[in-house]
């Protein structure tokens, strides 16, 4: 529409000057005649020329095909081609797009905007129904499966042996060893102080005796000393034995304990270092994990973490969502107090941003590109001359009042002449 308009402006100036140029003719002479006259001439001269010119940007003057003429036209690849080098090499380069991007201070930014939108009870309460809303509608039964896949295929791929390795290390480092020896051997005492395990015991000591096939002197002590001692007493004495062995393990510096711990700790480091042991674990894993038992389990635990958010999110929502502007301002909070984490995330979400842009502006270009290709010659003018022709127009105005203006200059030296 705009376009139309100045068209309209621009024809009508180049009318104006021919009009006036005709009406100087059948005049008769005077010096004022004779100098619009000038005017009008040159006017009309550089309205046709700058017609001529802005035309020969879209089309053939006239429909005659003058050299140099729809230059639009004949250069429409060259065009594309120069858009689409100026988009990615200037407009969309790597250093520009970080930088208007620093302008922008993201984090401080989307802090500001959360804090605004978070002040509000009923923004706090939507947020809160649209996380309620999509968690209740989330089909569990279908990601169950998928997470139960992801999880068995990271154990495969998982590269157990410095994993064992580092296990073994925190082990030792934290002591969990000794923690375990004593936690086996008060549970074994336990166990042994019982009195029908010292009858059992007794029980046990005094048949594998009657069995012994022993000759001789010591075959005649053996049955001596099986038939002066009993069950009752022979499983007492065992269990004293035992528990004295236990709770001097028990004792942190005993020599026992700790060449007993230092062999614990040497088969874990040969099995962190045994590969097919480790092989066999891990095969045993994913066997466990990709198991139809585990599938269920695992989507009984997903089902119950989702009724245990959405009861957190009803709660919420009857609180009005106050809980969402604590947690916002301890984020906050935390954010101001570590200004190096912001910049360091700050400059990790620049990098993407230029990268993802960078990698893959050329896309922009073969779309503007398969656009251009799209339009057929009149389409291509149309779209030009709606987004550009409106100015241009106005050259031919200018021309028309500039060529005016000289002409009458030239048209007075000539009289003064």
């Amino acid at each position: 529409m705009k376009t139309m308009r100045t068209r309209y402006v621009a024809a009508l100036s180049l009318v104006a000057m021919g009009v006036g140029f005709v009406v100087t003719l059948l005049l008769p002479y005077h010096p004022v005649t004779e100098l619009l006259k000038g005017g009008f001439e040159a006017g009309l001269v550089g309205g046709f020329a700058d017609w001529f010119a802005v035309t020969a940007l879209f089309r053939h003057p006239l429909g005659i095909p003058i050299p140099h003429t729809s230059l639009l036209l004949k250069n429409r690849d060259k065009i594309a081609k120069s858009l689409i080098s100026a988009l990615e090499n200037e407009l969309l380069n790597k250093d520009s797009i970080k930088e208007k991007l620093k302008q922008f201070q993201l984090m401080r930014t989307a802090g500001s905007a959360l804090t605004r939108l978070a002040a509000k009870r009923s923004n706090r309460v939507g947020v809160l129904k649209l996380a309620h809303a999509f968690l209740a509608r989330l089909p569990v039964e279908t990601f169950a499966p998928y997470v139960q896949r992801a999880i068995a295929e990271a154990v495969k791929q998982a590269d157990v042996q410095p994993l064992a390795g580092k296990a073994v290390q925190a082990v030792v480092r934290e002591r969990m060893d000794e923690r375990a020896l004593d936690y086996a051997l008060r549970q074994g005492g336990a166990w042994v102080s019982k009195p029908e395990t010292a009858y059992m015991l007794g029980s046990i000591a005094m048949q594998k005796m009657s069995e012994a096939e022993v000759g001789g002197f010591m075959g005649f002590a053996v049955q001596a000393f099986t038939g002066f001692m009993s069950e009752d007493k022979l499983g007492g004495m065992i269990q004293q034995l035992l528990l004295s062995g236990i709770r001097d393990l028990l004792m942190p510096g005993n020599a026992n304990r700790d060449k007993l711990l230092a062999e614990i700790r040497r088969q874990l480091s040969l099995a962190a270092e045994n590969e097919e042991l480790l092989e066999r674990g891990k095969s045993w894993v994913v066997d466990k994990i990709e198991h139809p038992d585990s599938g269920r389990f695992l989507l009984e635990r997903m089902e119950s973490l989702r009724q245990s958010v959405l009861s957190a999110l009803e709660r919420e929502m009857a609180r009005g969502g106050r809980q969402v502007v604590s947690v916002l301002r301890y984020v906050v909070r935390r954010l101001q107090a570590e200004p190096e984490t912001v910049e360091g995330v700050e400059r990790r979400v620049l990098n993407f941003v230029a990268d993802t842009v960078e990698a893959n502006h050329y896309r922009i270009g073969l779309l503007i590109k398969d656009n251009i290709d799209k339009m057929n010659d009149k389409e291509l003018v149309n779209m030009l001359e709606e987004k550009i022709g409106g100015d241009l127009q106005w050259i031919r105005v200018n021309g028309a009042l500039c060529g005016f203006l000289i002409g009458l200059v030239l048209s007075g030296v000539q009289l003064l002449g």
